[in-house]
């Protein structure tokens, strides 16, 4: 266990980022703050590296960040030395995005490694390039190819940051070194109300020493110290290598803006925030997000999170939103469905339910946000009330009868091979539903698996709901509070897809990449053989 400054009593997960917020900045400002990429003889500078994300059997976009008003032009090819290489004008980066700019490359071929290179052009010199960065990512196949992938959530979170001594954020390593297709990032993508310290004392006598920055030594209220967050993660090495060679697929949880947060919740009990509204920070939030991850805007939606990423014939990927449109936290005990029990949101369950039935993958994957069965309380210390929809033993009440709608029509749809990927409750377990074990039982079996974090602390395991079920297969969980990620219970998972029978296996597995437990899929039934 660490040892935080000003955090004398120990917390649950959700609620230790009042603990490590608190901690006093002065210790960061006297380390001095990293110097952001300076301009060598007057030529625009890449300063994030570049990210690839949403990528279909014949798209991909592309992201990178310069240091002033300049153009975005991209090269790519099909072969590492460029000869085929083709040239796209992309958007302008200007100060309005912080010179972040994202190209949508279109007309790509499918399953296909793309090879690709960024400069930027001085806008007010058009002559004058930067640097080329370069990047891969493999297009998904057309036909039935072979699919791996990796999923996990939770970076930079409850105060631990990028530990140059002990290799940064090395799970990202170890996830690049399985040269998966791409990455699900599963939430809590960065930490906007968890501060970074310079130091944090660990029981052992030893010392973790974060890389600071000044906008990750307070919470995040500005539009600037929003983007500050994610700016901070690609300082880490880890980082910017996986991100040039893995697309990630984001979606976003409550870190990006404060914890817990629903729409029209107040503040005012949090001394930290001189901004009080947790919707205007989200609206910050999200802009901050768009820009800095590699996300498809959605045709008039820009702030839309929930989509749709096709990933050839075996795969369809359907992101959820469980943060944009609930209701405020509260008992979650109403016996009867209502505006207070909304969770996903009328217009999103509507696009889900419709998607699932218009798919024709082999594997549907529900990429959520937060798990389905496992309890977790928006307020630890009196447990009356609830983050997500599970809300202990008994029939469906509150937030479950969304899920109870969805699961019923998945089920008399007939809508089969559907797999629950999740993260945040910073520990690793495999959920098998079953309905006949559930309080309600008009739904299909299916399977959740929950991975992380990435880079944070560790915590678990969780109180889990028999509403739907669930039966714990497999878990591994931290025996404490807050283990730092050097405790090694940092998590991912691993998806692997038989291009040629289309069988899936999802495997759970650990910093060092060790497999911990593995489902093999069957596609023609859609169960899963513990293997």
């Amino acid at each position: 266990m660490p040892r935080l400054r000003l955090s004398p009593y120990p917390l649950s997960r959700r609620r230790f980022l009042g603990a490590t917020a608190m901690t006093g900045a002065g210790a960061v400002l006297a380390t001095g703050f990293p110097m952001p990429a300076i301009a060598q003889g007057g030529r625009p500078v890449i300063t994030h590296g570049v990210q690839t994300g949403d990528v279909t059997p014949g798209r991909g976009m592309v992201w990178a960040r310069a240091d002033r008003p300049s153009r975005m032009i991209l090269e790519w090819a099909t072969t590492e030395g460029f000869a085929d290489a083709r040239r796209v004008v992309g958007p302008a980066a200007l100060a309005e995005s912080d010179y972040a700019a994202k190209l949508d490359l279109i007309g790509l071929p499918a399953g296909q490694q793309i090879f690709y290179r960024v400069l930027f052009e001085d806008l007010a010199s058009p002559t004058v390039l930067s640097e080329p960065v370069t990047g891969r990512f493999r297009t998904a196949p057309a036909g039935r190819g072979d699919i791996s992938f990796v999923w996990s959530g939770d970076t930079a979170g409850q105060g631990w940051g990028i530990n140059e001594d002990w290799g940064g954020m090395r799970c990202y390593e170890t996830m690049r070194s399985l040269a998966p297709d791409f990455f699900i990032h599963s939430g809590d993508t960065v930490y906007c109300d968890n501060p970074i310290q310079a130091e944090v004392e660990l029981d052992d006598g030893t010392v973790w020493r974060n890389l600071v920055t000044e906008e990750k030594s307070k919470v995040a209220e500005t539009l600037s110290e929003f983007r500050g967050n994610f700016k901070y993660n690609l300082l880490d090495a880890n980082v910017l290598a996986f991100n040039a060679e893995v697309p990630m697929m984001a979606q976003w949880d409550d870190h990006e803006v404060v914890n817990n947060w629903y729409p029209g919740e107040m503040l005012d009990d949090d001394d930290r925030y001189s901004v009080k509204s947790a919707s205007l920070l989200a609206a910050r939030a999200n802009r901050a997000f768009h820009e800095f991850m590699p996300i498809r805007p959605t045709v008039g939606d820009p702030e839309r999170i929930y989509r749709q990423v096709p990933y050839g014939p075996h795969l369809d990927v359907f992101f959820l939103d469980m943060r944009t449109f609930r209701a405020p936290n509260g008992p979650n005990d109403q016996i009867r469905p209502s505006e207070a029990t909304t969770f996903l949101g009328a217009e999103q369950v509507r696009w889900l339910k419709q998607a699932l039935l218009d798919s024709r993958a082999t594997w549907k994957v529900i990429a959520s946000d937060m798990p389905i069965g496992m309890v977790v309380y928006d307020d630890w210390r009196t447990k009356g009330t609830f983050e997500n929809g599970a809300n202990g033993n008994g029939p469906v009440r509150g937030r479950e009868h969304e899920f109870a709608d969805l699961l019923r029509f998945i089920r008399d749809a007939d809508i089969r091979n559907t797999v629950w990927l999740t993260a945040d409750v910073h520990f690793t377990q495999a959920n098998y539903y079953d309905p006949n074990q559930a309080q309600f039982q008009e739904f299909a079996p299916f399977w959740e698996f929950v991975s992380g974090p990435i880079h944070s602390g560790s915590f678990g395991p969780n109180d889990m709901d028999d509403t739907f079920g669930p039966q714990v297969m497999y878990s591994k969980a931290p025996d404490g509070v807050n283990l730092p990620p050097s405790a090694g219970l940092q998590f991912f998972g691993h998806v692997a897809i038989d291009g040629a029978t289309g069988v899936m296996t999802v495997t759970l597995k650990d910093l060092q990449n060790v497999d911990l437990y593995a489902v093999r899929f069957d596609p023609t039934t859609g169960e899963g053989t513990p293997i």
